[in-house]
């Protein structure tokens, strides 16, 4: 793509004309798909899973360093920074055989990107955020812009009129300037290329019942304080953000999950798109909620497709469009790739506040305790489905603050509301390992995978804690703050490598080297 035919993209993109005609697209497309989901068109024949990990790559100092283009010759895709990729697995039906195929293309999709990255000098970290700037720092990273003809271009930034776009609108809508406020930092960047300090994983799970949809999905809610608490590791910034004389007491007050506030705070400085999901009443709502919701840089299907129509998804491609900056931290997604001997008409739960996790074994364990929790809670009709969404809610952003020992909130399987953590975690892994067994998966697998996670409860101890006390052995061993977390960083990327469970690690006691 030449660089006029970008900017004529991301012009036309942020036109009236085009405004107006992507609506009216949108609002057919939501009728027919309304009339579509009422009818069951979307019914799969039974549950299925997927995956989508985003990575990060540093030289071997663990400075991020950008990638380069051979490396995505290997088995993975572009995100929004240079510094950026995701891998994807391919659907497969939620059984033991559908799992450990998970779990083989998973491990085969990080060790071709790890080996093309090390064939060009640099390491891929499964990681939620970097904290050892680049070379030039994070704000001349962050701040290498440029405008053209008014559209906004992060030097930084994947190559994509789609992402230039809305970069170009948000930053319009705030003024020039995004920003993020958490304990000991101010960050005010151009540019939103600032959510490219995160990295999450995302499992799916597809549904076969449309009508039981609500269900599963206002289950899902209940859920992500309690496996987010389970899973945080992203407790710190870039080192160069902070201005602090007291490294302990920032280490004491950071959120141990910093990605949540990195994704919603910039953002929401235009509209409030990034946060908490809404509960559904009719599985219908699913479209009203995502019409209903700003619309950021449309684009039409003809720009960038040429071919005919042929799929379920290609007849409502605006409005899967529209769905990409529909920013929930559980949302709802029509069509994809066929599982077992359906077809794309299906729909699943995109499950994605979770971050990255160390290895390949959490991931996937993860995704078990997420699919397997939410298929157990809709075999058992369990009340959690009725928390109230404020309550589940605060438990999430109380995640967000404390980790592990945040205050939750749940309603028992005898509809008894409660934040006693020891009940809730009894429940969420009972009901995971029950949804797993209802899909046929053996105690072997079930043991395997769920286990590990199981044990960060039983030792309320996760990657952001790891972190934490890391960098506090390495203050208390007379090393300066900045010097500290890089010790850590590289720590982190030495053990996530060797491929062991974080389950497994050792707690810090003085600085390993």
């Amino acid at each position: 793509m030449t660089q006029s035919t970008f900017l004529d993209l991301v012009q036309q993109s942020l036109s009236a004309e085009t405004a107006a005609e992507f609506e009216r697209r949108v609002d057919d497309q939501s009728a027919r798909l309304r009339e579509a989901i009422s009818a069951g068109d979307l019914d799969s024949p039974d549950f299925g899973v997927g995956m989508e990990l985003e990575v990060y790559a540093v030289d071997d100092e663990a400075t991020l360093t950008r990638l380069p283009k051979s490396v995505f010759e290997a088995d993975c895709e572009k995100e929004l920074g240079l510094h950026n990729a995701e891998l994807n697995t391919s659907p497969d039906p939620l059984t033991a055989a559908g799992i450990e195929a998970q779990a083989d293309k998973l491990r085969a999709s990080v060790e071709s990107t790890r080996a093309a990255a090390r064939d060009a000098g640099c390491e891929i970290v499964l990681d939620a955020m970097w904290s050892v700037p680049p070379a030039e720092g994070t704000a001349a990273y962050f701040g290498d812009v440029d405008r053209e003809n008014g559209v906004l271009v992060a030097n930084n930034m994947a190559h994509s009129p789609r992402y230039s776009a809305i970069d170009t609108a948000i930053l319009d809508e705030c003024d020039g300037s995004v920003s993020l406020s958490v304990p000991g930092a101010e960050v005010s960047v151009p540019t939103i290329l600032v959510e490219s300090l995160t990295s999450s994983i995302q499992p799916h799970l597809q549904l076969p019942d449309t009508e039981t949809f609500p269900d599963a999905y206002n289950a899902a809610i209940a859920t992500l304080g309690p496996v987010l608490a389970l899973s945080t590791n992203s407790p710190l910034l870039p080192v160069d953000c902070y201005d602090v004389d007291d490294p302990e007491t920032l280490l004491d007050d950071t959120h141990h999950e910093l990605r949540i506030d990195a994704f919603e705070e910039p953002i929401n400085g235009a509209w409030e798109k990034v946060r908490f999901p809404d509960k559904l009443d009719e599985p219908t709502d699913v479209v009203d909620l995502l019409v209903a919701d700003p619309t950021v840089a449309p684009f039409l299907r003809e720009w960038l497709v040429e071919e005919p129509r042929e799929t379920f998804a290609d007849e409502f491609w605006e409005l899967d469009h529209k769905r990409g900056t529909y920013w929930r931290w559980l949302r709802a997604v029509t069509g994809g790739q066929p599982v077992g001997d359906g077809d794309d008409r299906s729909i699943r739960i995109e499950y994605r506040p979770i971050p990255t996790q160390p290895t390949v074994d959490d991931i996937v364990g993860l995704q078990c305790l997420v699919t397997g929790l939410v298929r157990g809670l809709l075999a058992a009709d369990h009340p959690v489905k009725n928390l109230d969404g404020a309550a589940a809610e605060a438990a999430f952003y109380n995640a967000v603050r404390d980790g592990v020992d945040a205050e939750l909130r749940w309603l028992t399987v005898d509809g008894e509301e409660t934040t006693d953590s020891s009940v809730i975690y009894a429940e969420l892994f009972e009901y995971a390992r029950r949804g797993l067994r209802e899909q046929g998966v053996g105690e072997e697998t079930i043991s395997r995978y769920l286990d590990p996670i199981e044990a960060r409860w039983d030792r309320r101890y996760t990657p952001s804690q790891w972190k934490l006390d890391w960098v506090r052995a390495a203050l208390d061993d007379g090393q300066p703050f900045a010097e500290a977390v890089r010790e850590m960083q590289q720590a982190y990327i030495e053990q996530s490598s060797t491929g062991t469970p974080f389950a497994e690690w050792d707690a810090p006691v003085g600085r390993h080297r």
